[in-house]
């Protein structure tokens, strides 16, 4: 199968992926396989919140719509222009994914087959069905693709390389039964905002989308913020404010009560307004429904020292011009380029 094949491929799973938005689910015409496919996603968005209480049909849409957006022919060309993707063997690329938000694997899975690999995936018993569904269409898309996908539920085997993705705690399973073959495993990792002081309450109202998306379970949620001194907590709480209704979600709820109640009893100083509590500490990693922060005088210090820790930081959020960081209130929409803990998968495929 040719690249430009499988470019195309996912062009048209991206243009099949557009008829899901947050705003509405439209069917729309001149689909390919739409009569076959587009009732059977419309079914797992809504039982989606049956089989993982915390993927809402909000959240799962978001990311579907996320997907439609990166999948086109522009972007998928400006992806792929710095590499040489020649014709080379296919290897088989065991992929074990993780399921805290919704098709949270699929880049490393388009990283894969875009490579000319086949792919084996172990999925997430928290999300289970979207990637087989979308593997589904591609192989009626290409049907180049079909014996190059397969899942499976058992020990993984008769593979070449590995990407996985878990907690720290799984990272040193994974290091130990896979550290012999190619592969990349990744940890537990966190985002970070810096703020200035100087941002406008429409700025820090977008950055609280970073906060709330997926109720904070994504390595691309903020889980701290660094503050200036003196700078004023209740902005927060005022730019939060048109997200309160979360707690209204009882598993969010569940967790807040719960985490407040530990803080309380650990006499730990918070501050919180009924659905997000604020809690200054220098730990990156804030618990559902908590955010630290940490107040700094030097700017220069802190970026010497979140260099020091950037195996615990998935990405850095600022409007401050001289960080060259992420924009506030775009760390949940990603490029294609944009690789997980800053490791080149495309790159690391081709070299296998």
């Amino acid at each position: 199968m040719l690249l430009t094949q499988r470019k195309d491929a996912f062009v048209k799973l991206g243009e099949f992926l557009s008829q899901f938005s947050t705003e509405k689910i439209t069917k729309k015409d001149n689909i390919l396989f739409n009569d076959m496919f587009f009732d059977a996603f419309k079914m797992q968005i809504k039982r989606a919140k049956e089989l993982n209480g915390w993927f809402t049909e909000d959240n799962v849409l978001f990311s579907l719509e996320s997907w439609s957006l990166a999948l086109t022919e522009t972007n998928i060309n400006t992806w792929l222009k710095p590499y040489e993707i020649n014709k080379i063997p296919a290897k088989q690329v065991a992929i074990i994914m993780a399921g805290n938000i919704p098709l949270v694997g699929f880049h490393d899975f388009l990283c894969v087959l875009m490579a000319g690999h086949k792919v084996l995936v172990k999925l997430s018993s928290n999300d289970k069905y979207f990637i087989p569904l979308i593997a589904k269409y591609l192989e009626y898309i290409e049907p180049g693709f079909n014996g190059n996908i397969e899942f499976t539920e058992e020990k993984l085997k008769n593979f070449h390389a590995v990407i996985a993705t878990g907690s720290n705690n799984t990272a040193r399973y994974f290091e130990y039964y896979f550290g012999k073959h190619p592969h990349i495993i990744r940890k537990n990792r966190n985002t970070v905002a810096i703020l200035s002081g100087t941002e406008s309450d429409e700025t820090l109202e977008k950055m609280t989308y970073d906060i709330f998306r997926y109720f904070g379970l994504g390595c691309r949620s903020i889980s701290k913020i660094f503050l200036p001194k003196g700078f004023d907590l209740n902005r927060i709480f005022k730019a939060s404010f048109i997200h309160k209704d979360i707690v209204n979600y009882e598993r969010y709820a569940n967790n807040y009560e719960y985490n407040k109640a530990v803080y309380l009893m650990s006499l730990f100083d918070i501050r919180e307004n009924g659905f997000l509590m604020l809690k200054e500490d220098q730990s990156y990693s804030s618990p559902i429904s908590s955010l630290f922060y940490e107040y700094y005088e030097d700017l220069e210090e802190l970026k010497t020292r979140l260099s020091t820790d950037s195996d615990k930081i998935q990405c850095v959020t600022s409007d401050i011009l001289e960080l060259n960081t992420i924009p506030l209130g775009q760390t949940q929409n990603p490029q294609l380029w944009d690789y997980a803990d800053n490791t080149d998968t495309l790159k690391f495929l081709l070299t296998i």
